[in-house]
């Protein structure tokens, strides 16, 4: 129950206290500031997906971004891979588009390939995929945007003081 009395259904039940263990600003800052490569599962050649300008905007700030997607061929100058098994280098993060249900697998892909960080993008929730990329090692981030993050926390929104570790759109009392 939220405090406007609707319910909120979260996809795989999770709590809302489970889901911010994976919001922690200090594990988004090191994966942002540690990471170089970014496999994008669910990256579209769509300019009007948000996958397509969340990998834009990584690649402009100098993350190398690899597309991982098998309905695609070519997607931001880069050859698409059907699967993360398929990307011939290795990856630090694995940034999730796809839906809740596949999570899981794409988890223990992330750990058989040894990325660094398993992110799952706003609205993709799995606990069972948090607990197996942790499990392998990984740091998890769900139900957060890398793009926003970054440019939170390392873009030109933190220079302007708009880090208050807190995303709303909930006007503050007077």
């Amino acid at each position: 129950m939220t405090d406007n009395g609707l319910v909120c259904a979260l996809p795989d039940r999770s709590s809302a206290v489970e889901i911010r263990k994976y919001q922690d600003p200090v594990v988004i800052r090191e994966v942002l500031q540690s990471a170089r490569t970014i496999a994008i599962v669910g990256l579209s050649s769509n300019v009007l997906r948000p996958s397509y300008f969340v990998g834009f905007y990584l690649r402009r700030h100098g993350y190398r971004i690899v597309p991982v997607n098998p309905n695609e061929r070519e997607v931001l100058g880069e050859r698409a891979n059907a699967s993360l098994g398929e990307v011939p280098y290795p990856v630090d993060v694995v940034d999730v588009f796809r839906a809740p249900p596949f999570l899981p697998a794409l988890a223990e892909e992330a750990v058989a390939v040894g990325a660094g960080a398993l992110w799952m993008q706003f609205g993709v929730i799995s606990s069972e995929a948090a607990r197996i990329a942790e499990r392998g090692g990984l740091k998890v981030v769900m139900d957060r945007c890398m793009k926003v993050e970054h440019a939170r926390m390392l873009g030109r929104m933190h220079w302007l003081g708009f880090n208050t570790g807190r995303i709303t759109a909930e006007r503050s009392p007077l």
